[in-house]
């Protein structure tokens, strides 16, 4: 519960940082939803690869949440697999605008579940895929630097993985005092009381 209020304030970032990704609010609303929803973490967990260290993942308000008290909640495998990622995308060293770009290619992605206008998602992402090589190609280190778009899968997998994680708070949801924002965002049912 900890842990989804220090995520909350991310969320409504990540809906105004979407807004601003060229051809986004072309999408229809449900695609766009979609695209929010089911990206969250890959996106929330990109950034705060930034802040984080081999133990910690510090939140943007400052606070942070050790490895351990996140094994808490998830298994250590997918904990381990968290902090591999964090670790080794800080090591790219990626500028704020490829970070943009790379967060943008990540929100597009077009073979996100139940998705509509897949034509439209992959054109917008394949200009923003090759936006980000120029941008990357600009930078020291040019073209021997490693691409973050080698990073993609390893975050999907987390992405996937996490999303299997959620199964036990939408069943077990009753129990829990969740923030509404990150119920909505994971999908989380409500209790009548969380809504007020």
């Amino acid at each position: 519960q900890q842990f989804a209020s220090h995520i909350t304030p991310s969320v409504q970032r990540v809906v105004e940082f979407a807004k601003r990704v060229p051809g986004f609010c072309e999408l229809s609303q449900d695609d766009q939803l979609i695209l929010i929803k089911v990206g969250f973490f890959e996106l929330w967990l990109s950034h705060a690869s930034r802040l984080s260290t081999d133990t910690t993942i510090t939140f943007s308000d400052g606070s942070f949440i050790t490895r351990q008290q996140l094994e808490l909640m998830y298994d250590s495998e997918f904990v381990a697999s968290m902090f591999e990622f964090t670790i080794s995308f800080n090591a790219l060293l990626l500028t704020d605008t490829e970070l943009g770009l790379f967060s943008a290619v990540v929100l597009l992605s077009p073979d996100r579940p139940s998705v509509t206008d897949i034509k439209a998602i992959e054109h917008h992402q394949d200009r923003l895929i090759e936006a980000l090589k120029l941008q990357m190609s600009r930078t020291a280190g040019g073209a021997d630097r490693p691409s973050s778009l080698e990073k993609m899968p390893q975050l999907r997998a987390l992405g996937s993985k996490h999303a299997l994680m959620l199964d036990w708070p939408r069943l077990n949801w009753d129990k829990l005092r969740l923030p509404p924002l990150f119920a909505e965002i994971f999908d989380i049912p409500k209790s009548d009381e969380d809504l007020q």
